[in-house]
Parts: structure tokens; C-alpha cells; sequence
């Protein structure tokens, strides 16, 4: 067997999985299943940005393949593909060259999404939850244009490979005076609601989830790691929205938002699922999974929604709907086979604290301290609920698939 050829799949595979935004538990178990199918003891290294692994060749002699990886994407079509190409390999065990021409195969087959596509998702994910966040019509189609800007905007930035922090700050800029703008001249009804959809996209909720499954696995380097992302791509959304609040007032004076509209339960959560439409252009999901991700997105509002008028508060409610959300998909994966990863990352974007960030900024920014410390307190508490909701689930479903690995 050529340990060179096995030892560069299992690399090249693995960098795959972490370029598509795999987590890091899998990349690495992914890795040591494929060796150990070949009888061969591996060591698995993997942080967001390499990946090590080292194995004993025939000779008795380590041999050590070292990867860097780049920034990462949102690809869950390929994320499956992959996984799927893993189980194939551990139940055959083909010749490496064999395997390889595999993997060769499965890259050629991954679907992805023109830029004419992921613009018009841009589009349909700010539209969509403009209006679950209290837009009207007109709000509906000013986020459009937001959409739209964002994604032509990010499409130029990918080509050109702007650091992410960065491209963030400049699209969090573009989005807020093109919605103060609007505003300012009556085009739209809320530029509050308007600014909270379209910035629904630049929500880190991959890296978020990632963040919180790499620490229930162990992998707390990987966890940090991705934890202090979140916190940069954050804090570039809200630099972003506050240096586009300035210049608005600087040069046209305060802008007048009207108060967000109170719709049923069942209008938001029919807006939480359009947006999510949008979303699985921008994850690039295909196949049945498009339906089942976008129904999980307006099934874990409603959760929510119900919690609520059961009288829970809101941190009980986010709570209640995260462990909806994940129980979800981990029961959709094992059905399917698959991931868990794509339908809980958009399964739980509409509880995502996309308002918070905003009102934060915009709190700040005006000088109302009470109300910062009051919206601070209350993101950090929404995001706390959903990382200790993913944490549950997670870690119970784990639980169960060691006991039946135990059992056989």
C-alpha cells in the first residue's frame, strides 16, 4: 500500500472538509476513521486555520503531512459530499489511488450557486427578516436593495480576497447609509428594520455554531479560536452600522425610525422561513435538504413564539427553541445520513441576535447608557441560551451514539 498517496487523501480530504466550514471534531474524525479502516494508527491535529497529521509508515518510520488553511467557507453541499465520500471509503477500503480518483470525482460533483443566485439570497434573507423584525412593505423592498448591494459588494470582495474583518466593516457601512438614505428621503418605513434584516447576513452563525460544538468535543484551541471571530465580525458589524449612524447625521441630522410593526406569530414565522430561503443559497444547500432547513427555521420561531405566550421569558424562550432547533437536526441528519451541521446553522438563524448588534451601536452612539447596558446584557444573554441549547443537545446525542457504538 502506498502510505504517501493514503496519507495525502486523508490531508487533502480533510482540508476540503475544513475549507467547506466543517467543524473540527469532524475533520479530525473523518481522518483517524479512514486510517484505522486501513489498519493504520493516525495522530490528528486540526485548528481553524491547519491541520497536522502524522502516522507510522511501513518502514516504522513517522511520516508527518502538515496543511494551512485558508478562510473558510459556507459550503454544506460539500460538507455532505465529503462525509458522504468518507462513510464510502471506511466501508470499501479501496486502493488510496483508487480513493483518491474518488475524492477527485466528488469535488467535480459539488453543486454551487451562480453569483447571479447567491445575490438574488442576499436579497430574499434581508427582505425576509425585514419584515420578521417589524417591517412593513416598503421596508420589504428596501432591504431588497440592501440584498442586492451586499451581495454584488461581497462577490467583488471574494474575488479579490478582502480580509473578512474588513469586508464586514465596509458592507455593515454600505447597508446602514443605503437605509438611512431611504429613510431620509420617506423610501422606506423603518431603517431600524431595514439595517437588522440585511445584517441577518453577515451574522457569523457557522462559526458561531462551530464554536460551541468544537468546546462540547474537546477541541477548545478550535473553540476559542472561532469564539474570538465571532466577537471581531461582530464588533466590525456594529463599527460599521455606527460610522454609517455618524455620517448620516453628520451631513442629513437625525433620522426618524418608526417603531417596528407587532405582527401574529404565524406572519413571523411564514418571514423567518423566506428568509431562510435566502439562506440556503448563501450556505449553498441543495437536494431535500432546502425544504427540511427552511421549515426548521420557521418551526424553531414558532417554538419561541409559543414559549412566550406560555408566559416563559425571552431567555427561556430562545433556550426552549435552541434545543428545538438542534434536537432537529441531529434527528433530520441521522435520517438523511448526513451532517447536522447545515439544518441547525440556518434552523437557528432566526434566533440569531442580529437586533441586538444594532441596537447596541445605536444605543451607544446616541449616548443612552442604560439602554446599552440593557441591550448588552440582553444579547449576551440570547447568545448564552444558544450556546447552552446546542451544548444539551449535542452533547446528548453524542452520549447516545457512543452507547450504540458500545453495544455492537
Amino acid at each position: 500500500m502506498d502510505y504517501y498517496q493514503l496519507l495525502e487523501l486523508c490531508s487533502d480530504l480533510g482540508y476540503q472538509l475544513a475549507m467547506s466550514g466543517a467543524e473540527t471534531f469532524r475533520i479530525e474524525d473523518t481522518i483517524h476513521r479512514i486510517m484505522a479502516a486501513y489498519g493504520i494508527e493516525s495522530e490528528v491535529f486540526a485548528i481553524p486555520n491547519n491541520l497536522l497529521i502524522s502516522i507510522i509508515g511501513a518502514n516504522g518510520k513517522p511520516m508527518t503531512r502538515m496543511r494551512r488553511i485558508g478562510f473558510h467557507g459556507n459550503n454544506m453541499d460539500a460538507v455532505e459530499q465529503y462525509n458522504a465520500l468518507s462513510r464510502k471509503i471506511c466501508a470499501e477500503i479501496p486502493d488510496p489511488a483508487i480513493a483518491t480518483e474518488w475524492l477527485r470525482t466528488t469535488k467535480a460533483s459539488i453543486r454551487s450557486y451562480k453569483p447571479l443566485w447567491m445575490t438574488l439570497g442576499s436579497m430574499i434573507a434581508a427582505a425576509g427578516y425585514a419584515v420578521f423584525f417589524g417591517g412593513d412593505w416598503t421596508d420589504f423592498l428596501s432591504a431588497m436593495v440592501c440584498g442586492f448591494l451586499i451581495g454584488v459588494v461581497t462577490h467583488y470582495m471574494n474575488k479579490m480576497k478582502v480580509n473578512p474583518f474588513f469586508s464586514t466593516i465596509l458592507l455593515s457601512l454600505v447597508v446602514a447609509l443605503t437605509a438611512y438614505s431611504m429613510c431620509q428621503f420617506q423610501l422606506t418605513y423603518s431603517a431600524d428594520c431595514v439595517i437588522i434584516g440585511t445584517l441577518m447576513i453577515l451574522l457569523p452563525g457557522l462559526v458561531f455554531t462551530n464554536a460551541v460544538r468544537d468546546i462540547i468535543y474537546g477541541d477548545t484551541n478550535s473553540g476559542v479560536n472561532r469564539i474570538i471571530q465571532v466577537l471581531l465580525i461582530a464588533a466590525a458589524i456594529a463599527l460599521g452600522t455606527g460610522i454609517g449612524l455618524k455620517i448620516t447625521e453628520t451631513f442629513a441630522g437625525s433620522t426618524i425610525s418608526h417603531a417596528p410593526i407587532k405582527y401574529p406569530l404565524w406572519i413571523q414565522c411564514i418571514a423567518a422561513a423566506f428568509g431562510c430561503v435566502g439562506f440556503l443559497a448563501l450556505f449553498n444547500v441543495h437536494g431535500k435538504g432546502t425544504v427540511l432547513c427552511v421549515l426548521g427555521g420557521g418551526l424553531t420561531w414558532a417554538i419561541y413564539g409559543l414559549t412566550i405566550m406560555c408566559g416563559g421569558s425571552d431567555f427561556t424562550g430562545y433556550f426552549i427553541a435552541t434545543i428545538f432547533a438542534a434536537a432537529y437536526a441531529e434527528i433530520m441528519a441521522r435520517i438523511r445520513k448526513c451532517p447536522a451541521l447545515g439544518y441547525l446553522v440556518i434552523s437557528i438563524f432566526p434566533l440569531l441576535p442580529g437586533a441586538g448588534i444594532y441596537y447596541t451601536t445605536n444605543y451607544f452612539i446616541r449616548g443612552d447608557m442604560s439602554a446599552f447596558s440593557r441591550e448588552v446584557t440582553s444579547t449576551i444573554a440570547i447568545a448564552g441560551a444558544l450556546a447552552v441549547g446546542i451544548l444539551i443537545i449535542s452533547t446528548l446525542f453524542r452520549l447516545i451514539s457512543v452507547l450504540q457504538q458500545n453495544k455492537k
